[in-house]
């Protein structure tokens, strides 16, 4: 791909669609091909926009002409952004965003690991909330959020034996990857994440808590729910378990994070920690291996050992596995239909454990 800007094009040119209109193959082929490294970054900011899709669409146009990849939400209440930038263009980019006077000094977290793969096209995306949370923001005081902590000062507040840490993710991302002692809400999203945070934090008011979750967004809303619900020592991870690697590494900080950080795009972790702290959710062997199921009429996100991978053809249950080998227009027909449709599983918010699927199965096979 040529790196240019399309500002310089001629003003006579057919205007490109503000949308992706090439299939999965072809993008890959595409970045596979590309002579220039990529670097993958992450930024978000809770500013008020004004026309939000007119924004959305001359970002598209921009970022599309820088060759920017990755999903982009913007919303009244702000912009969140995970995508990577063609090396030889990071400086248009970040003066395409200091244009902008909401997008000024935008902090960036660039990726402790990056492969150049983690998107395969440009996603940008009109939202009501740029983290779905289910909140009710003028209910409470969204802007009262918790103090801010660099990588050093959260290690020593994490020695305090009254502190109380708190993982504010999903458990499919705290099970490969959390920090020591940390409270880990079983939630499969993060609106369920918030009531969980009550619960368990119950009678803990006066405690200091500490949040952190992947680059820091989720905790500047979950923070001032907590001060909301009379909280009065709530602390965050300033820019994240990103950020935080960073800074780990450029002090020779101790890290206090074991495992990996699950990230949310085509590379699915990223190295924090050496330890692995999960297993495989087949077969029980230490494994920190997220995968997506093989059947497309499934998907579901699972740990997934090599061994496992080779035995079901990188599917959840043998259920799965035979479907996938059917022919194309069977697992159509399968899938077709309101009775079908949450049979496996993709229509649904709250995903089952694929180790119970698995039981269950074997179960039924011995009965």
């Amino acid at each position: 791909m040529e790196i240019r800007n399309d500002s310089q094009k001629s003003k006579t040119q057919k205007r490109k669609p503000l949308h992706n209109i090439y299939d999965k193959e072809a993008l890959r082929k595409r970045l596979d091909s590309e002579a220039f490294r990529r670097i993958t970054l992450s930024f978000y900011r809770y500013v008020i926009l004004e026309d939000v899709k007119s924004l959305r669409d001359r970002l598209y146009e921009e970022w599309e002409s820088l060759g920017v990849l990755g999903r982009i939400y913007v919303a009244r209440e702000g912009i969140n952004a995970q995508i990577s930038v063609p090396s030889p263009n990071m400086e248009l980019f970040r003066a395409n965003l200091e244009s902008r006077a909401v997008f000024k000094n935008m902090p960036f977290k660039i990726a402790v690991e990056d492969d150049g793969k983690s998107f395969l096209k440009l996603d940008l995306k009109v939202r009501k909330k740029i983290v779905a949370d289910g909140l009710d923001d003028d209910s409470f005081d969204v802007t009262n959020v918790g103090n801010h902590l660099g990588a050093e000062e959260f290690n020593r507040h994490l020695e305090d034996k009254n502190t109380i840490v708190v993982d504010v993710r999903n458990h499919y991302e705290s099970e490969i990857g959390h920090f020591e002692n940390a409270l880990l809400p079983q939630s499969d999203t993060f609106r369920e994440e918030l009531r969980l945070l009550l619960e368990l934090l119950q009678g803990k008011e006066d405690n200091k808590i500490l949040m952190y979750c992947t680059g820091g967004i989720r905790c500047e809303k979950a923070s001032a729910w907590l001060k909301h619900h009379g909280y009065k020592d709530v602390n965050q991870l300033h820019g994240g378990i990103i950020s935080y690697a960073h800074e780990v590494a450029e002090k020779g900080l101790e890290s206090k994070f074991k495992g990996k950080n699950f990230v949310f795009d085509g590379r699915l972790q990223e190295t924090i920690g050496e330890e692995i702290i999960s297993t495989c959710h087949q077969c029980g062997s230490k494994s920190d291996r997220h995968v997506n199921c093989a059947n497309p009429g499934c998907h579901i996100l699972f740990i997934q050992c090599e061994t496992c991978t080779a035995a079901f053809d990188g599917c959840c249950t043998e259920e799965c596995k035979s479907v996938l080998h059917l022919p194309a227009d069977k697992q159509k027909e399968i899938r077709k239909g309101k009775a079908n449709e949450n049979r496996f599983f993709t229509k649904s918010r709250i995903r089952p454990k694929v180790s119970d699927l698995y039981r269950i199965q074997k179960g039924s096979e011995s009965a």
